[in-house]
């Protein structure tokens, strides 16, 4: 990915070092490192129980709500030899560039989140979370958290690596943000308020995950066609991580079963599926997954 090509976005926050983490990030139980695939577990487990999962991950590191949420207006941008976190910020300026285009079509205004930068654990208006829980868009505060050491997790653990794996992450989160600009996330958050099952193969939250899947695709088709920065096998990289993390294979990995009606993000084959459904056109309207028979 010719990624030095984009243009960077003034969005990014640094707030590295201020979590008060433990060194090497992710959560603690027992004396010992909590692995992804078990916080995957831990929130199947919140969605089916009615809790908040971040609420439980906060419990489980000890620090419940203690602390404040990040405040962004006294942050800094990251510095400019951080390379990491200067390619974070090009993703995002071009994610920017692609649903500015896009809601002007539709005659909307696209308002840009912010994306915070944090080390080991961090507050955000929707809980306390860490490392380990992964990168996580925040409806309550419209901002993008991302320990970037998930981006080693993704490498090392589950063999998802390489730029565009890491850009289609951090587009996927941004397709939260866009879902909630335009009143999908609303729509289900009222649906779980009437009682209504979130979780399953066909619920809503599969649905919800895998139309960001869909947005993440008709990003990358989009800033493929104005900045023509995609090399050989990076399309393959962003399916290879959109298989990586699918419901079935993460359960398969961490209990052993894959159980179904514990489904919140869709299988691997999904994921892939709706990724692709995006970049074949870059339309949005590709990304019905809440009309789909079939997902």
């Amino acid at each position: 990915m010719l990624w030095k090509k984009g243009r960077r976005s003034d969005n990014v926050v640094d707030a590295r070092g201020d979590g008060g983490g433990s060194g090497g990030g992710g959560m603690r139980m027992g004396g010992k490192g909590l692995s992804l695939t078990a916080v995957v577990l831990i929130v199947g487990f919140g969605l089916l129980t009615g809790q908040d999962p971040m609420q439980i991950l906060g419990e489980l590191t000890g620090q419940g709500q203690q602390a404040a949420p990040v405040d962004t207006s006294q942050r800094k941008a990251p510095p400019a030899n951080d390379e990491q976190a200067e390619f974070v910020s090009t993703v995002l300026g071009d994610t920017e560039d692609t649903w500015k285009q896009i809601f002007q079509q539709g005659g909307q205004t696209y308002k840009e989140p912010k994306l915070v930068l944090f080390s080991g654990q961090v507050q955000s208006a929707c809980g306390h979370a860490t490392a380990a829980s992964g990168p996580f868009y925040c409806p309550a505060d419209q901002q993008v958290y991302l320990d970037m050491a998930f981006f080693r997790e993704m490498s090392q653990r589950f063999g998802a690596a390489g730029d565009f794996a890491q850009a289609y992450v951090i587009a996927h989160e941004v397709g939260h943000h866009v879902q909630t600009l335009l009143g999908v996330s609303d729509q289900v958050q009222k649906a779980r308020q009437s009682g209504q099952r979130m979780e399953g193969a066909n619920g809503l939250l599969v649905r919800q995950e895998l139309q960001a899947d869909c947005f993440a695709g008709v990003w990358a088709f989009n800033g493929q066609k104005r900045l023509n920065w995609l090399e050989p096998g990076d399309i393959e990289e962003a399916l290879n991580a959109a298989n990586a993390i699918g419901d079935d294979r993460l359960q398969q990995q961490g209990q052993g079963r894959v159980v179904p009606d514990s489904f919140t993000h869709g299988t691997s084959a999904q994921r892939v599926r709706w990724f692709k459904a995006g970049f074949a056109q870059g339309q949005i309207d590709q990304c019905d997954t809440f009309g789909a028979k079939s997902l």
